[in-house]
C-alpha cells in the first residue's frame, strides 16, 4: 500500500527590536575608575626596573591619576562618558533580585548601542585610604575623579514582546538601588555609591535637578579636569602635604 508524502513547514518569525532613551539621576556620588595609562602600559609591556631618577619620585602624582581616570568623549555635549557595559552588567546583577527575569536573559536580550553613555556634572579630584588586592591587604592611597551629584543618559534596545518599556524601567531603577556604576558602588557592600533613580522624557519632579546638574557639560568638565579642586577636607590635607614634600624633595 503506497503512502502519501506530507510536508509541514515551519514557520518563524523574525524578533522586534524595541528602544527607549532613559535618564540617569545620581542619589549618590560617582567615582569614576578608568585604567591609568600607566597601568595599561604595564599590562601590554611589563614592568621594568626603576631609574635612579624614579626611585627618588613620589610615589602618587594624585593630579595625573585623578585626569586619567575618568573615561572621555570625543564630543558631544559632556566631555565625560562612563561605559555602556558597566549600565548592562548593573541591570543584569539587578535581575538576580527582580521576579521574573534572568541575570542570563537580560545579557541576551538586552543591547547598549553606545560604547559610552554621556555624563554630566563637575568632577572633583578625591584622594581614598583603600587596601590592596596582594595577600597583606597592603594599605595605600588611590586617587579618583569623583562627582558628587551627576546625571546620564541612556540608549537601551530590547528584545520585545519578551521584554517591554516597563521591564527595561524597572530593571534600570532596581540596577540603581541595589547596585549602582562605578567604584565603591552599592554592589559591593562596603561602599553606597553609584546609585541613581531613573525617569523616562517626562522627568516629572526630577526636571529641576537634571536641568541644574546637565549646565555641568563639557566645558565645566574641561575646566574641572584642567583645573583640579579637593572632593573634602581629607583630600585637600593629603594634596598640602605631597606639596610640602615636593617643595622640600626640589631644595
Amino acid at each position: 500500500m503506497a503512502t502519501k508524502n506530507t510536508s509541514v513547514s515551519l514557520q518563524i518569525d523574525a524578533l522586534k527590536q524595541g528602544r527607549v532613551t532613559l535618564k540617569m539621576i545620581g542619589t549618590t556620588g560617582l567615582y569614576f575608575n578608568a585604567m591609568s595609562a600607566k597601568a595599561k602600559r604595564t599590562l601590554l609591556i611589563g614592568g621594568g626596573k626603576k631609574t635612579a631618577a624614579e626611585k627618588r619620585e613620589l610615589k602618587h602624582d594624585p593630579q595625573t591619576e585623578y585626569r586619567d581616570s575618568v573615561y572621555r568623549l570625543p564630543d558631544g555635549p559632556t566631555l565625560l562618558g562612563f561605559p555602556a557595559p558597566g549600565v548592562k552588567g548593573a541591570m543584569a546583577t539587578a535581575a538576580l533580585e527582580t521576579p521574573g527575569v534572568t541575570k542570563s536573559s537580560v545579557q541576551r536580550l538586552i543591547f547598549l548601542p553606545e560604547q559610552k553613555i554621556k555624563v554630566w556634572g563637575r568632577p572633583y579630584l578625591k584622594c581614598d585610604v583603600v587596601r590592596s588586592a596582594d595577600m597583606a591587604r597592603t594599605p595605600d592611597v588611590r586617587t579618583r575623579a569623583f562627582l558628587p551629584r551627576w546625571c546620564a543618559e541612556v540608549d537601551i534596545a530590547f528584545i520585545t514582546p519578551t521584554l517591554s518599556i516597563h521591564s527595561i524601567i524597572s530593571l534600570l531603577s532596581n540596577a540603581g538601588v541595589i547596585v549602582g556604576i562605578g567604584d565603591f558602588r552599592q554592589e559591593k557592600g562596603r561602599g553606597s555609591y553609584g546609585t541613581f533613580a531613573v525617569a523616562t522624557e517626562d522627568l516629572g519632579d526630577w526636571q529641576e535637578t537634571w536641568d541644574d546638574i546637565t549646565a555641568e557639560g563639557r566645558d565645566v568638565q574641561e575646566d574641572a579636569l584642567a583645573n583640579p579642586a579637593a572632593a573634602d577636607d581629607d583630600t585637600a590635607e593629603l594634596l598640602a602635604m605631597l606639596e610640602e614634600e615636593r617643595i622640600r624633595r626640589a631644595a
